[in-house]
C-alpha cells in the first residue's frame, strides 16, 4: 500500500487524507497545532465544492452545520439597511451551506476514513527520497507527501524557495467571536465608512457572532504581540462609527482574535518529485477573491482521483493542470476593487453608494450574480476509483 504524508489539518489537507485513504493509501496527517484547531470565521461551499461533498457524503452533514446567517445587507452608521445583496439560489452573497471553518473541517475530521493517523503538536522537519523526518523525531515513509499548511507554510518556503510569490494586496482583516446581543438578527451586516474601513457582523450557530474589522492600505501587523496590534487597529477605528466601540473592546477579550495581512500565493507550479501542494499554501486567494475553502475541498478530490489512474509524476502534473483555471479565475481581481471595496474619501463612500443601489436592483442582477460564483467550471470532475478497506 503506498504511503501519503500530510502536512496540515484543515480543510485541504483533510479532504486529502479522505480521498487519499478511500483510494487505497496510507495515510499520516500532521498538525502543527497540539490539538485540533476549532473556532474561525464564516467559509462557503460553492460551485463544483459541492459535488465533491455529495461524493464524499457529507452534504447534509455540513449543512447541518449552517451558521444560520440568511442573508446579507449593507447599512449605514445607524445599521439601517441601504441595500440587501441577492439571496436567490445555492452561490448567493450568503450561500446555502455556510459554515464555520472550525465546523467544516471537524465534519471531515470525524468522517475520515478507518485508518487515517492523526499527529497533533509536530511538524516537517526534512523531506529524503521517500522518507519524511518531524521536528519531534519521527520517521515516515512518503511515497507522497502533501503540504496544505496555509498561506505562510515554512515547509512550502523550505522545499520551494524562491518559487514562492507572495503578492501583498494591502488588506489587513481582524477576525473574532464576540458575544451575541438582542439588536444581533440572522444577517450578515456589512458596513463602508471612510478611510477604507469595513466593519462586518456575522451570525453564528454557537450562541455568538463572528465580527471583522478590514482596511486598506495598511502596514502588517502579523508580526506584533496581540495587545500591540490591537492597539493600533483601535486608532485606526477610533472614528468609525457604528459597532466599532463594541468589536474592539469585546476583542480584548476574546480567545480567538485573528489578524492576516491579506497576501495571494502565486506559483509556476504546485509540485516537485512527490511533494505536492494543495490548499492556502499553495494558491491563496485571499477573502478579496473568495472561494478557498472550496477550493481546498476540491484540490483534495482531484489530487487523489489522478493518483488512481496514473503514476504520481504524471498525476501530479494533471492534478495541477485541472486545478489552475479555477485557481486563476479567483485570484485575477478585478483592476480597482480595493478602491471600490474599500472608499477612502466621502465622495468615494458616496460613489460606493450609488453602485451597489446599481448592483443589487434587478437589472443588474445577473452581474451582482456572477460576482459570488467561484469555484465553477463546466469541465466535468475526474473520475476516481474507490477501493474499500
Amino acid at each position: 500500500m503506498p504511503s501519503a504524508v500530510i502536512s496540515g489539518a484543515s480543510i485541504a489537507g483533510l479532504s486529502a487524507a479522505f480521498w487519499l485513504r478511500r483510494t487505497g493509501w496510507d495515510v499520516t496527517v500532521i498538525e502543527r497545532a497540539p490539538a485540533f484547531r476549532d473556532g474561525g470565521q464564516n467559509v462557503d461551499v460553492r460551485g463544483v465544492a459541492r459535488e465533491v461533498l455529495r461524493r464524499m457524503g457529507l452534504f447534509d452533514a455540513i449543512k447541518a452545520q449552517n451558521t444560520t446567517e440568511t442573508g446579507t445587507v449593507l447599512v449605514d452608521a445607524s445599521g439601517r439597511v441601504r441595500a440587501e445583496l441577492p439571496s436567490e439560489g445555492p452561490d448567493a452573497a450568503t450561500a446555502e451551506l455556510e459554515v464555520l471553518r472550525g465546523d467544516f473541517a471537524r465534519t471531515i475530521l470525524d468522517h475520515l476514513p478507518d485508518g487515517v493517523a492523526m499527529l497533533y503538536g509536530d511538524t516537517i522537519d526534512e523531506v529524503t527520497g521517500d522518507t519524511v523526518t518531524t521536528v519531534a523525531g519521527r520517521t515516515l515513509p512518503a511515497d507522497l507527501v502533501v503540504i496544505a499548511e496555509g498561506v505562510r507554510s515554512a515547509t512550502r518556503d523550505r522545499l520551494f524557495g524562491p518559487e514562492v510569490d507572495r503578492h501583498e494586496l494591502g488588506i489587513t482583516m481582524v477576525f473574532g467571536t464576540i458575544p451575541r446581543t438582542p439588536a444581533d438578527d440572522d444577517r450578515w451586516r456589512w458596513y463602508n465608512t471612510v478611510g477604507g474601513r469595513q466593519i462586518h457582523l456575522r451570525p453564528d450557530n454557537h450562541g455568538t457572532t463572528r465580527a471583522i474589522l478590514s482596511y486598506a492600505r495598511s502596514e502588517d501587523l502579523t508580526g506584533l504581540d496581540r495587545p500591540e496590534a490591537l492597539a493600533r487597529v483601535r486608532e485606526r477605528y477610533a472614528d468609525a462609527g457604528w459597532e466599532a466601540p463594541r468589536i474592539l473592546d469585546a476583542f480584548d477579550t476574546s480567545d480567538d482574535v485573528y489578524i492576516d495581512h491579506l497576501t495571494q500565493i502565486r506559483m509556476s507550479t504546485w509540485h516537485r518529485g512527490r511533494v505536492v501542494l494543495a490548499g492556502d499554501a499553495a494558491w491563496c486567494v485571499t477573502p478579496m477573491g473568495g472561494g478557498g475553502a472550496s477550493l481546498a475541498l476540491i484540490s483534495g478530490y482531484v489530487l487523489a482521483a489522478y493518483l488512481t489512474t496514473e503514476e504520481p509524476p504524471a498525476a501530479l502534473a494533471a492534478y495541477e493542470k485541472w486545478m489552475r483555471p479555477l485557481v486563476d479565475d479567483v485570484q485575477k481581481l478585478p483592476p480597482g476593487l480595493e478602491y471600490f471595496a474599500y472608499p477612502r474619501t466621502r465622495l468615494g463612500l458616496a460613489a460606493r453608494g450609488v453602485a451597489d443601489k446599481l448592483l443589487t436592483s434587478r437589472l443588474f442582477a445577473p452581474v451582482a450574480a456572477k460576482l459570488t460564483q467561484v469555484a465553477d467550471t463546466d469541465r466535468q470532475l475526474p473520475e476516481i476509483l474507490v477501493r474499500e478497506h
